[in-house]
């Protein structure tokens, strides 16, 4: 499944970008005017193949997974908060809870590779394992395990496009998993432990310096060849970093545009990236996380954010807040007049200049 996925990922449609630059071009406003707004609609036309594409359903999935590498105290919050934020997810009061809520999305938080075997309400059971390896002192999973989890997203989002959605957003749970994102991060970019290394949630100075202690140790003990996706991914990944790489190859596949979060859902699009290229123009980077690697992760992928609001949180927030602008750029296209439709008259360039 997931080289068939690979395989089907093709070119944006040129096409259809071109009616959709013209559409814009012949509206009332000035060209250029709604700027990012602007980009996204042709994207999204390149995308779906239409040039006046429309957001219909949308769905927030959220992978969940447990990381080993927490032995080494890397992370101030114990595993068993993994399941506890899985059930205020799906209870409707966690953050992500509210903002899909908020977005008009729906929620699926999966269980790819949680510890603690919890077989909650509203969860969708896809376990591969139960968490990963420590990183610091082997690797994370066997690649198969790595395969496996990679379909589980694949075969999450592409369900979710079946059942009416048009676009996807991706949202991550795991107590300690800026770690192995961090790791990721320094394997595909060539970066030290300490370049690719941020404080994460709440960690203080001593917990820094076991969390870079233990992604140097990472990446020494495991060598991951950044030449090849899936050894870093099986190597120094998680579990739901690789559920979130499906869910951003299987919506590339259906041509489905996907929002990128923050750090953890950006070393997924990494990895689904370097699997295959073509995926990155699916992407929408939704927003710069506080979190200091990000923003080396969105210059690899050459992504800019649209939202900047100081956020850090995860689950996917940022991707749903940016859902509606999403919409926006749609609505654009559909419902604003050109100068025609409206009877204003044109100020062409040529005009303003004499």
């Amino acid at each position: 499944m997931l080289y068939q996925t690979i395989n089907q990922i093709g070119d944006l449609d040129r096409k259809a970008m071109e009616e959709a630059q013209k559409r814009l071009d012949s509206l009332i406003k000035p060209p250029g005017s709604l700027g990012v707004l602007e980009e996204m609609a042709i994207r999204l036309a390149g995308i779906t193949g239409k040039a006046k594409p429309r957001v219909q359903g949308k769905s927030v999935i959220v992978m969940a997974g447990d990381h080993g590498v927490v032995d080494e105290g890397v992370s101030v919050a114990p595993r068993e908060v993994t399941v506890q934020m899985m059930q205020a997810m799906v209870n409707g009061v966690a953050g992500i809870g509210v903002l899909a809520r908020h977005a008009a999305a729906r929620l699926v938080v999966v269980d790819v590779g949680v510890l603690t075997p919890a077989a909650l309400p509203g969860v969708v059971q896809r376990k591969v394992r139960a968490g990963t390896g420590n990183i610091a002192a082997g690797p994370a999973m066997s690649r198969d395990e790595a395969v496996q989890a990679l379909e589980v997203g694949i075969e999450v989002a592409q369900s979710e496009i079946d059942a009416g959605s048009s676009l996807l957003a991706t949202g991550d749970m795991g107590i300690g998993n800026t770690t192995p994102s961090s790791a990721i991060l320094a394997a595909f970019g060539g970066y030290t432990a300490e370049e690719a290394t941020g404080r994460g949630t709440m960690v203080n100075d001593e917990v820094m310096r076991l969390k870079i202690s233990a992604i140097a140790r990472a990446l020494a003990k495991n060598r991951p060849d950044p030449e090849d996706a899936l050894d870093v991914l099986a190597k120094v990944g998680g579990l739901e970093i690789a559920g979130l790489a499906g869910v951003i190859l299987g919506a590339a596949a259906r041509r489905t545009p996907v929002l990128i979060d923050g750090f953890i859902t950006t070393a997924a699009a990494l990895v689904a990236f370097k699997l295959q290229p073509k995926s990155r123009e699916y992407m929408i980077a939704s927003h710069l996380s506080g979190e200091q690697g990000h923003r080396l992760m969105l210059d690899l992928l050459d992504l800019r954010p649209v939202i900047h609001l100081q956020m850090r949180l995860g689950e996917g927030t940022g991707a749903a807040l940016t859902m509606s602008l999403v919409e926006a750029a749609t609505k654009i296209m559909r419902e604003m007049a050109s100068f025609d439709e409206a009877g204003v008259s044109d100020l062409e360039e040529d005009k303003i200049l004499k």
